[in-house]
């Protein structure tokens, strides 16, 4: 599955309504979030139907990231339909986010 990316000011119904989304804040100039990117795709490739991946640059939106309250990047959100269950901030280890994902999905 490919990462969905997030434009505009509002979160997309899709990102609302799936049962467990991963968003990736990030920004271009970003080295750590650079070393984010291909965990996020290695994440998306594995939770290919099972979760919603997405990454949203917050120079680009920067209306969601102030709903979401990001103040630093990268900040990686993880929601449960449409809520949030919960939010890490700085570069983490693939498995640190799978294990997130599974227990969004378990609860």
């Amino acid at each position: 599955m490919e990462v969905f990316e997030i434009v505009g000011d509002v979160l997309p119904e899709e990102v609302e309504t799936s049962a467990v989304t991963l968003i990736d804040f990030y920004a271009d100039w970003c080295g750590p979030c650079k070393m984010m990117a291909p965990v996020i795709e290695s994440i998306a490739a594995a939770e290919e139907a099972t979760a919603m991946i997405c990454k949203c640059n917050v120079d680009q939106n920067p209306e969601i990231a102030s709903a979401y309250g990001v103040m630093s990047i990268p900040t990686l959100v993880i929601l449960k339909e449409g809520e949030e269950y919960s939010r890490m901030v700085g570069v983490q280890k693939q498995s640190t986010l799978t294990d997130a994902l599974q227990k969004a999905k378990a609860e």
